[in-house]
């Protein structure tokens, strides 16, 4: 008897296979058939339309973005390059209390919303409405969504240098169930930020409370990064705890020479609060933030660049000190002067960062701002550098540990569905990479930069990219929350 050979779209032959998992690698073959993988193992008797030789290179689940602000990107410029050139192939939207939608404007975005783009890039009364605009646009990455604190703040509050009052309140609930009964991931806040600064705990308890009901999460940008960080670590978690839904600190860091080395301090809050509540975190490979130009940081005790001002926007790329002195003023008047602007900020110490990213609780999401005309280079590098200079040259940590904070963890803590591992049955999202090779390209200085060493990358099983190139197919959709967290 002879056995008739299975059929595949595609077949990636003797790869190095990082499952997502944690685990080593092992020598696989690994078959795919509409959009999904059909098969893993030894598959010389396996036929397919294209066979890709892997000849040992690594194998891994697509790169999972789970910190972006790329919510009007992904519509404008659905060929993602900066994404899909390092191995992203989902992202995850509507961080740090900003999100796209539901947002209705009644003049200019707030600080921080024109992160997103100008007035004309909300366009999305209704969370139902940003999805068919994805559905439509048909992006080159996947795309989840967060809602944004802040854009609810926005719609429902005269200013928002106050707290909501009851009635706002349950005007914003409103608008996050809509969403969360389309599919949005959860709630993000911002708490840093003027836009919500003044919102108390309580307001964000309070718009928390549905999100348990949805299986969703919460998300902060939390209230400090600088000495007052772990107040409000214990902030999330309270929040986190009185809503009894999963917590994930975006971006941690100890920002502020006076806060360098408490990292060990902020980690050790993190595991206590572990054990009795779903708590994790990502962050992003580099010592430098990059956001709006905020006054509060222009203290003369870190070097700031300025990424962009609308009045004065010849003065992108210089440092703010350099700024002052050409004009004759203070640093924190060269920085009124400029605002509106955005910033990357010499803030963090490379320790603090590695202690950070090492830890097993840590995602890597780039943090990425695709808007700013000099971007901080992690938007194109992010994750090409924690497995290139961190995992492989630095040794900070295995490769196929860092393969895991960027796959598997990412989706179980976010509830992405069957996604995250190269597992029969899940979504054909897929990375083939030379770990010999991988590195970031991008620099501060010359920031658009595709990474080097990724050589395949297919979403849905749709090849997207190949050696640093858009293929011109897009097969990114939608991804509705599906289950989260199984905690590891």
């Amino acid at each position: 008897m002879h056995s008739h050979p299975e059929a595949a779209d595609t077949l990636i032959v003797g790869a190095q296979l990082y499952d997502g998992t944690g685990e080593p690698p092992v020598v696989r073959d690994v078959a795919v058939r509409d959009g999904r993988i059909a098969a893993i193992g030894n598959l010389s008797n396996w036929l397919a339309e294209e066979v890709v030789e892997a000849e040992g290179r690594a194998l891994a689940p697509g790169f999972i973005d789970v910190h972006t602000h790329d919510d009007t990107h992904v519509i404008r410029s659905p060929q993602c390059l900066p994404k899909i050139t390092q191995g992203v192939t989902t992202v995850i939207v509507g961080n740090c209390g900003i999100s796209a939608s539901p947002v209705t404007l009644k003049g200019d975005p707030p600080d921080p919303m024109n992160l997103l783009g100008e007035r004309d890039a909300f366009r999305y009364p209704t969370f139902a409405a940003y999805v068919d605009a994805i559905e439509a646009a048909r992006p080159a990455v996947n795309v989840a969504a967060l809602i944004g604190h802040t854009a609810l703040r926005n719609n429902h509050m005269d200013r928002l240098d106050r707290a909501a009052t009851e009635r706002e309140l349950a005007a914003m609930r409103a608008e996050l169930e809509e969403a969360l009964a389309h599919g949005a991931l959860g709630l993000s806040s911002g708490l840093a930020y003027a836009s919500a600064n003044a919102a108390p705990t309580e307001e964000v308890m309070a718009l928390a409370e549905p999100l348990a009901a949805a299986g969703a999460v919460y998300t902060t940008h939390m209230r400090s990064e600088f000495d007052a960080i772990l107040e409000a670590f214990d902030e999330a978690c309270r929040i986190g705890r009185h809503a009894r839904v999963p917590v994930v600190v975006s971006h941690l860091k100890c920002a502020g020479p006076s806060n360098w080395g408490r990292s060990k301090e902020v980690l050790a809050s993190l595991e206590a609060a572990r054990r009795i509540q779903p708590i994790g975190c990502d962050c992003y490979p580099y010592d430098r933030s990059s956001s709006t130009l905020d006054l509060k940081q222009v203290t003369g005790d870190i070097e700031i660049t300025i990424t962009w001002s609308t009045p004065h926007p010849e003065q992108a790329g210089k440092r703010i000190s350099a700024i002052a002195a050409e004009w004759g003023v203070n640093e924190r008047e060269a920085a009124e002067r400029l605002q509106p602007a955005g910033a990357v900020y010499h803030n963090m110490s490379e320790d603090d960062v590695r202690r950070i990213l090492s830890h097993p609780a840590t995602m890597i999401g780039s943090d990425g701002l695709p808007n700013d005309p000099l971007p901080h280079p992690r938007l194109w590098g992010a994750f090409p550098r924690v497995l290139g200079h961190y995992a492989r040259d630095a040794k900070l940590i295995p490769l196929e540990e860092a393969v895991r904070k960027m796959t598997s963890l990412s989706a179980q803590r976010f509830g992405l569905g069957p996604r995250g591992e190269v597992r029969v049955g899940f979504q054909a999202d897929l990375v083939l990479f030379d770990p010999a090779r991988i590195r970031d390209a991008a620099t501060f200085e010359n920031p658009r930069q595709a990474a080097d060493g990724i050589d395949a990358v297919w979403v849905n099983g749709v090849l997207s990219c190949r050696n640093g190139e858009a293929t011109g197919e897009r097969a990114g959709r939608f991804v509705a929350r599906g289950a989260t967290w199984r905690e590891q």
